[in-house]
Parts: C-alpha cells; structure tokens; sequence
C-alpha cells in the first residue's frame, strides 16, 4: 500500500505498510480501485453529457463512493467490494445509452474479480506509485486535485442528503476524475483544473450552508454545557444534522439526553435543534480522543460521517455507525430506525448524577456576526479591535498541534479569534473575554460551514472598500484530511495571500509545486507563535 493524503501520513512521507488512521493494506488497496473505477465512470459520464445523457442517481452514487475513500470515513473491505461492483454496474448502464463512443482501455473497460483477493490484487496495481516513471510534479498536481475532489464530493453528499444538489458539482467531480487519467495535461492544465475545483467547492459549501439553514434556521449564539446530567444518554459524533435530528426526534420522551461529540458541537445553535429540551450539552472534544472518550461515555454512541477510528474493545457493542461510516464488526444502521441505539442507552447506566462543568458558546455563523457588523466595523474604526485571526482547520493526534492552543492564548487582547472545524478544541473552552460586548472568541461552526467564515470575510472586505488580503485578518490553518484541501483550493481560487499552514506541509506536494504556491500565494509553514504574531502584527 502506499497513502499520503493526510497529513499525519507516516513519517511525514507517506504510509506503506498499515496507515496512520488504522486503515489497513487491504481496504487501502480496495480504496484504490475504487477510485479507479470511479474515474472509469466519470469517462463515461463525460461522454454521456456531450449528447445529453445524464442520471442524477449515479451523479450521486459518485459522490457517495468517493466520500468513502476519504481519511477515516469507512474500514470495512466489504462494504468496498458492493461499491466497486456497483460502480462498475452503473458505468456500463451509462456505456449503453451512448452510441458511437468508445472508450480506450482501462477504467472505463475493467472487468472487477470477483473474489475480495482478486479485488484486492487488482487495487494493488492501480494506486498512487503504480506508474513509476510519472513526472512527480504531475503526480503532485494530479492528487491535489484528487484530494481536493474528494471534499467537494463529501460537502455534496452532506447537502444532498438535505435535499440541495447543484448539476455542476456532478458535473466538474467528472470532468476532474476523468482528467486525472489524461496523460497529455501538463501543469499549467492541472493547476488549472486544482483552481476550479477550488471554485466547485465553493458553489459545494454555498448550497450544503443553504441545506442547513434552510432546514434548521441560522444559527444563533448559545451557550453549552460541558458537564452532565443524570440519566440515560447518547452521543453523537461526526458530522451529520440530520442524523442528530433522527435521534432527537427517536428519543422524545423515552428519558434519554443526547449529547453532541466532536464536530457535532455547533448544531446546539441550530433553532431547529435547539428546540428538543433532551439536546443537553456536548461532551468530550475532538475525534483523535474518541478511544479514551467513548470509552468513559456511559451510553450509547453513533458515528456520523467521517472521523471513526479503531474502536475498543470496550465499547465495541456500545458504538453503531450510519451513513457512509463503516468498521468492520461494529453494528451499521443504513435504514435511518435508530432503535438499536436507543435500546443499548437504555441499558446502559448513563450518568449517575449531574456533572458541573465549564460552558462555550457556539452560533456565530455568518448570519450573527452580520448581524452585528456595524458594531464590529466602528471598533475596527476607533481601534477598539486592531486584527482579526481566523484560526481554524482541523485537529488531529500528530505532535505539533500545541502550536494553536498557544497562539491564541497569546493572541493580543485587542484582537478578535474566529474559528470553526475540530481545530477548536485546542482552546475552545479558553475565556477570552469580549470588546465592547463582542466576544474575543467567535466559533464560527463545523467545517462544513467554512462557507460562513468565506462570507464573513467578503462582508468585511465590502464593508471597508478594500479587498480581503488588504483586511486585518490573518488565516492560521490546520489541515488533516481532504475537505481541508477543498477549503485551502477555495481560498486560493479567491486570490486569498498569506495563509499560514501546520502543523506541517502536505507530503502530496512536491517542491516545485510548493515554490508555485509560494511564489503566487504567499502560503508558509506556520513557526512559533511568537515569531508568527510578530511578522503579522510588527
């Protein structure tokens, strides 16, 4: 196997014998060959678009299928070995609607084994080093734009489960997919295409913040609490609205508070959600620490989306997963009836007593802190806030990370924080006070809501004449796995400067394309935060 598409990626190169996240040889390799069919079925789809020929339900498979191969979304080879096989069903569905097309050989022709090994052996050969003799700045470019589509496809998939789709998300993922395998693009062609993915992926955001606000309500700011209260309960991670809506609505009545993990943190200000009184508060932070966390829950916990790991043994029969989330052995709802869960909570002791514990707030999404710019706006004028930091991205166990809890605490007190992502949770309980009434720490959402902190930023910009590189405000980014590379293409494809980036470089990108982004975008490796808030602030 070999797999560097995240960025705890084995000695910093890239994973060669199990990978970093528990993913082991034989779903690596059938990951792989899923995504080769996939670009055999977008070859096919592309061809369809030119007379017409298009089906929704595959532009949506698609989606579906790459979300599955993204960092810590699905383990189980089984449930790879069904999306291969359908995959390649689909691509020969479309193959003979088309006339007059032939396809050279490849992904658009393979005939998937039949067996998991034979599967597997197939994968063995299509991965990211099966062609030695690739220019390695290609190849950089080429699993830029991979990775890149692999966020896009999971903002997608989040959106359309919400009922919002957008015909030219499906219709770049193919067009992109189907270039990766066209040997006569040069760089400037990808760095093209890496470009527009950076743009798909903000029509992605832009209809996934339209799916959750339409659905739930603009969130508002709202205190959580971190403690507990007596009872039976369940927790719920990941990232998924309406699967916390599912359980809320399975669980009225039935003396079960539900509590948000992870990512799930900023729904509490969703009106829609907050109206369910067992919605209580949120427990543990971020998804690296879910072995220790879920291991002390004393109930039952659901998996949404992505960000699973190894389970322990001790709550293996405690923990369920749905949607694309899969482990091998651990019970998967697919239908949505949730009452397995809500059985094993109810067995199990839930929390002997109420817990005190320290609250934060959640809620300033695009919508609140708009409503609010004339106050912000006059204390950038009067010098009340002097910069804005928007420190965000996501968590993760590589040592390094300290590096964010430290930068804000130093972080001036006439500056304001915006955050979003599981980043937050190397200091999202810190008190950093207010300016004028405006709190210090602003917690913008999940990272599907980057959206909101692009439309703060534009707002700000329009609102001082200027353009946003020319704002007081300065991007300090973590990045884990691909729906960070969707954002970080989207804020280069807004021309966005001067993006600071750790706790290390992708190993994905080679040095010649790095001197690119360097040379055009200013992007840096974050130092120390001292050395970094000097050189912003002087």
């Amino acid at each position: 196997m070999f797999c560097f598409q995240c960025e705890q990626t084995s000695k910093g190169e890239g994973c060669t014998k199990i990978g970093v996240c528990g993913k082991k040889p034989e779903v690596a390799a059938l990951q792989d060959l899923l995504m080769y069919a996939v670009k055999g079925l977008s070859l096919v789809a592309v061809a369809g678009r030119k007379t017409g020929i298009r089906d929704p339900k595959i532009d949506h498979f698609a989606c579906e299928a790459i979300f599955s191969t993204l960092t810590n979304v699905d383990f189980d080879p089984n449930r790879f070995v069904q999306l291969i096989h359908q995959t390649v069903k689909f691509r020969d569905e479309l193959k003979a609607k088309i006339t007059g097309d032939s396809f050279p050989e490849g992904p658009a022709n393979f005939t998937p084994g039949t067996t998991l090994e034979d599967l597997v052996a197939q994968g063995e050969k299509v991965g990211v080093k099966s062609d030695p003799d690739i220019d390695p700045d290609i190849l950089s470019l080429r699993e830029l734009l991979i990775y890149g589509i692999k966020g896009v496809a999971a903002y997608a998939d989040h959106a359309k489960i919400l009922g919002k789709t957008d015909d030219r998300i499906f219709d770049f993922i193919h067009e992109a997919m189907a270039a990766s395998l066209n040997t006569d693009l040069g760089a400037d062609d990808l760095v093209g295409l890496v470009l527009k993915c950076g743009e798909i992926n903000l029509v992605a955001m832009e209809i996934l913040d339209a799916a959750n606000t339409g659905t739930y309500g603009h969130p508002v700011p709202t205190s959580v609490p971190l403690g507990a209260k007596k009872g039976k309960a369940i927790l719920v991670s990941g990232h998924d609205l309406k699967d916390l809506e599912d359980i809320l609505k399975q669980t009225q009545g039935k003396g079960i508070n539900v509590y948000t993990h992870g990512e799930m943190l900023p729904c509490h200000g969703y009106p829609e959600l907050k109206k369910y009184d067992h919605l209580y508060g949120h427990y543990g932070t971020a998804w690296q620490n879910q072995a220790k966390e879920f291991d002390a829950f004393p109930g039952a916990i659901l998996m949404t989306t992505n960000c699973i790991q190894k389970p322990r043994d001790s709550y293996n029969d405690k923990i369920f997963t749905t949607g694309l989330v899969g482990w091998p052995g651990v019970a998967h709802i697919a239908d949505k009836n949730f009452a397995p869960v809500i059985e094993k909570a109810l067995e199990l002791p839930g929390f002997a007593e109420d817990t005190e514990g320290k609250s934060v707030m959640v809620g300033f999404a695009r919508n609140a802190v708009m409503g609010v710019a004339g106050t912000v706006i006059e204390a950038v004028k009067n010098k009340a806030i002097r910069h804005f930091f928007l420190v965000a991205g996501c968590d993760g166990a590589k040592p390094g990370r300290n590096y964010y809890t430290e930068f804000v605490e130093k972080v001036p007190k006439d500056c304001v924080v915006l955050t979003l992502a599981c980043g937050k949770f190397r200091f999202f309980d810190q008190d950093l006070g207010d300016i004028g009434g405006i709190p210090r720490l602003l917690d913008v959402g999940q990272c599907n809501d980057a959206y909101s902190a692009v439309q703060i930023a534009l707002a700000l910009a329009n609102a001082f004449e200027c353009e946003v590189n020319d704002l007081p405000l300065s991007m300090v980014l973590s990045w884990y796995e691909q729906k960070a590379c969707a954002i970080l293409l989207s804020l280069l494809y807004l021309g966005i400067k001067d993006i600071r980036l750790g706790p290390s470089l992708p190993a994905f990108i080679s040095p010649n394309i790095l001197n690119v982004l360097v040379e055009k975008f200013n992007i840096m490796p974050i130092k120390t935060p001292d050395e970094d808030l000097k050189a912003i602030l002087g």
